[in-house]
């Protein structure tokens, strides 16, 4: 199963501090994970940016609407227990808690007034979106985010297909440059784009140093893949110099048969399709500029300790 949406933990958080005792966020993360039967990969599994556990976070988010609204009191970092009113929800046995069921205490409402007087700018603050969907606020921030990247992905794809030869040239030196590979940007121009034989587009140094060096291939192609012969071509290539790197860059994507080949040669070759140039372009900053940034900050607990 996946990790069930936040409101989902709300009950089983009430029913764990029923007990009165103060209880901590880790401590109620494994238990819930333990409750729910989630496998290692699904304890493990993280949100989109990779930095928290997808249960973490709904969890998280969790305990802070039950707080928000009253039934929770936070006791510590990381530390809460259940209120009086928390105690009283819990001895009407409710099936199930969710923020329809949160409506009904005026705390709740408190919250929701001062999110929404913060964020009037928008049209759909993040207690609306969380109400509206199982996901958790930093979930739908998050895939607005991929959302606006995969188009923005596709976008960029589009307009390096339609670039003449050249102007790929130096777009592949300068993603590569950006990357920390080819040494100086003059020495990096010079050698990729100027071998052209062999089934070799160019060479670059693999550090600053020229301690090693990598061979290129670059096949800016819209409607045609590449298959095992093009990669035969360019791992006979590399045998002929007794070369054992290669990367194999193309606009398109790679046949199986590509891909299979690959994995059985001595040489270590790593092969970019077209998406995942683009991506490559977009962690880079090559071809693309920032329109707008978002900070999304949270409480600094360790300025707070000890008050």
């Amino acid at each position: 199963m996946a990790v069930p949406d936040f409101q989902s933990f709300m009950l089983p958080i009430m029913q764990l501090t029923g007990d009165k005792a103060e209880h901590s966020l880790g401590e109620v993360i494994e238990k819930l994970a333990d409750e729910f039967h989630l496998t290692e990969d699904e304890r493990r599994e993280l949100l989109p940016s990779g930095r928290q556990a997808r249960l973490d976070n709904r969890v998280g988010w969790a305990v802070t609407y039950l707080r928000k609204t009253g039934l929770l009191e936070r006791t510590g970092r990381g530390r809460f227990r259940i209120t009086e009113s928390g105690l009283k929800v819990l001895s009407q046995k409710p099936s199930e808690i969710n923020m329809k069921f949160l409506e009904q205490f005026e705390g709740f409402h408190e919250f929701r007034k001062r999110r929404e007087a913060s964020e009037n700018d928008y049209e759909e603050s993040e207690t609306e979106v969380a109400e509206n969907s199982s996901q958790t606020p930093d979930e739908a921030i998050e895939a607005a985010y991929q959302r606006i990247r995969a188009n923005l992905a596709q976008e960029l794809l589009e307009r390096v297909r339609k670039v003449e030869p050249k102007f790929f040239e130096t777009l592949v030196v300068d993603l590569l440059m950006a990357m920390g590979y080819g040494g100086s940007r003059v020495d990096a121009g010079q050698i990729v784009g100027k071998v052209g034989d062999g089934g070799i587009d160019g060479i670059i140094n693999e550090d600053k140093l020229g301690l090693d060096v990598v061979y290129i291939q670059a096949k800016r192609w819209e409607n045609r893949n590449i298959g095992g012969p093009e990669l035969r071509e360019f791992v006979g290539a590399l045998s002929g110099r007794k070369a054992n790197k290669g990367v194999y860059i193309t606009t398109s994507t790679f046949t199986d048969d590509a891909r299979a080949y690959v994995r059985d040669v001595p040489q270590k070759i790593v092969l970019i399709d077209g998406q995942q140039l683009a991506q490559l372009m977009i962690d880079y900053e090559v071809g693309v500029s920032t329109a707008q940034k978002y900070e999304v900050k949270k409480i600094d607990l360790d300025y707070f300790e000890g008050i």
